[in-house]
């Protein structure tokens, strides 16, 4: 695999006759300590440690600066990061390919004017129309001084991070499987949207694949039997709530598979997915060469709801597997995957995940409880983090098993991992958390299962969605908060006043007293869709980074202003209402790849 690169470009005072001689040790230095920094922290999606190039020359002048391009062009260097320590030429040493984000760290020392080159090299940008992130120190430097201070490192870091995120994602491709759920408009998938925004290639595969495949058996028949035996060892079945019901004649004429070939169906039905999204050179051996090529998928999601649902399995553990950071062959790489094709949450998991490399949890935002309410329908007020109200997520489908909590960190406290930290007993703890319950068949005449478990954990977690409004595109919504562990009067009482053979989240977003964070409440009157995603830590900055890169504004978070980061030509569109400015940025620059 070509991976996306971060391009480091050494940019030094082109003076020569003791001036640039003087530089080149210094500023070779900052792009081989921004390159350890960066490949020393951070890492792509599969594990790997994201990779850096540096220019094989510093850059005086623009004949250095199309050499740098050359070396740069087969590299796949989505981003770069300008370093230098002193005054260089301004739009004759930056980075003016269109197609690159970029960003400048201008060494804060007095010896030599770093600053007032980041300064003109900026307003070069703005001018020209080529956005890039402003990076200078706090604090004065001596020239001496080789290190990279905290505050540098933390931008570094993000631009980068977010940087990776957007290289990862392009010439990929969305999967749908099947169309429009239930009149869900976040199912409707706006192949503009993907390309623009993402640089993603939407693709359409009719649900009848599926069928097939598992009609023809164009499946590791190995692999299946491998995966039935550890469903059947490591995933319980709860209770059934169709038990005693007198269920309707349509209902009972509607299931076609029987109860107790609902798993091996399933289980076909996984490998069957995976393989489109993803390809299997197993398939290959066995004559299916086409099959066996994939999507080259990022992401993806299935309709269900109704025209499978109706008559067939839910594709409920699919989608809980998928998303997870483990199956039967063991930890893995999550795949954003959304339950009813809800390509908007889809792409909420598949942003959150980048950044943030833990499993992307897709919920209901069901119901807001007041601590009023809670009191007067369980007898109890809530208290410690869900004091102020909090909101139950909750849905059928893909929710990954990490959103138990029951992974623990080095202080035995409850947390979700990326899936290289995940260990054995990590897994077994998310799996001995999970029960599967069987479809309510008058939701799902097909039956099927779907994850049921209790997030016991209190976690720190962002929420995010995207949005798509007319006249505008796509709005990112963020509220970092906790999971909250509810005391069983509370959540007996309530998780049954709904399904209670869905997984449940009891989420409390951190207020702030402003706006959309003025109270509970807030959060949920201002949530713009019945959908969200949750996934690990307090990623909110990381998320806004990523949304200025895309073009895609952030319409409510409750991110600390001193953490947030975008291009430095933001500010010239207003520095007092910062959301404001955000939103006339973006319009003004349009998506990334328009």
């Amino acid at each position: 695999m070509l991976y996306p690169r971060i391009g480091i470009r050494p940019v030094i005072d082109g003076r020569w006759g003791g001036v640039r001689e003087s530089l080149e040790e210094q500023t070779m230095g900052l792009a081989n300590a921004a390159k350890e920094l960066i490949e020393s922290n951070l890492r792509y999606p599969d594990g790997t440690p994201v990779q850096c190039v540096i220019s094989n020359t510093t850059i005086g002048g623009g004949a250095e600066a199309a050499k740098c391009a050359e070396y740069f062009a087969d590299k796949n260097v989505t981003a770069t990061l300008s370093v230098t320590p002193c005054w260089c030429y301004g739009s004759e040493t930056f980075d003016m390919d269109p197609n690159t984000i970029k960003a400048v760290w201008g060494f804060n020392g007095t010896e030599r004017p770093g600053a007032v080159y980041l300064a003109a090299v900026m307003a070069a940008h703005a001018q020209r129309g080529l956005p890039a992130f402003s990076i200078y120190g706090h604090d004065v430097q001596d020239m001496s001084d080789r290190t990279v201070p905290d505050d540098v490192k933390e931008k570094i870091l993000r631009f980068a991070k977010a940087a990776v995120a957007v290289g990862w994602m392009k010439n990929k491709a969305y999967v749908n499987l099947g169309g429009v759920a239930m009149g869900i408009a976040g199912s409707y998938c706006n192949a503009d949207m993907f390309q623009k925004y993402f640089g993603i290639r939407a693709e359409w595969v009719d649900m009848t694949e599926i069928i097939r495949r598992i009609t023809l058996e164009i499946y590791d028949r190995d692999e299946y039997e491998r995966a039935l035996a550890w469903i059947k060892a490591n995933c319980p079945e709860g209770f059934d709530c169709n038990a005693g019901k007198d269920l309707a004649d349509i209902i009972k004429r509607s299931k076609v598979v029987p109860a107790d070939k609902d798993w091996e169906f399933i289980t076909k039905m996984t490998l069957v997915v995976r393989d489109i999204l993803y390809g299997n050179k197993k398939l290959d051996e066995m004559g299916w060469h086409e099959e066996a090529l994939g999507r080259n998928a990022v992401a993806g999601g299935f309709q269900g709801q109704r025209q499978w649902t109706d008559w067939l399995p839910n594709a409920d553990f699919t989608e809980a597997i998928m998303a997870s950071t483990f199956d039967w062959n063991g930890r893995k790489m999550p795949t954003p995957f959304a339950t009813e094709n809800d390509t908007l949450n889809c792409v909420s998991m598949m942003l959150g995940t980048l950044v943030s490399h833990s499993a992307p949890c897709f919920h209901d935002v069901r119901t807001y409880w007041s601590p009023d309410a809670c009191e007067r329908v369980t007898g109890v007020r809530p208290d410690g983090v869900a004091k102020d109200g909090f909101i139950h997520l909750i849905n059928s489908g893909a929710t990954a098993l990490d959103g138990t909590g029951a992974s623990k960190n080095e202080n035995g406290e409850g947390c979700m991992k990326p899936f290289w930290d995940m260990t054995d007993a990590d897994i077994r703890a998310c799996l001995d958390a999970t029960d599967w319950c069987r479809a309510n068949y008058q939701y799902f005449r097909g039956g099927g299962f779907s994850s049921h478990f209790r997030c016991k954990a209190e976690m720190p977690v962002t929420m995010l969605r995207v949005n798509v409004v007319d006249g505008i595109g796509p709005v990112m919504q963020i509220a970092e908060g906790y999971t909250a562990n509810l005391p069983d009067e509370i959540h007996n009482t309530i998780d049954k006043r709904t399904d209670p053979t869905w997984p449940t989240t009891w989420f409390a977003p951190r207020l702030t007293g402003e706006g959309a964070f003025k109270d509970v409440y807030s959060v949920m009157a201002n949530w713009g869709a019945n959908h969200g995603v949750t996934v690990y830590g307090h990623v909110g900055a990381d998320l806004i980074t990523l949304a200025s890169m895309l073009r895609i504004p952030v319409n409510m978070h409750n991110v600390d202003a001193s953490k947030i980061f975008r291009p430095h030509a933001w500010s010239a569109f207003g520095t007092e209402d910062t959301q404001s400015a955000d939103y006339r940025a973006c319009a003004t620059y349009g998506p990334l790849y328009k």
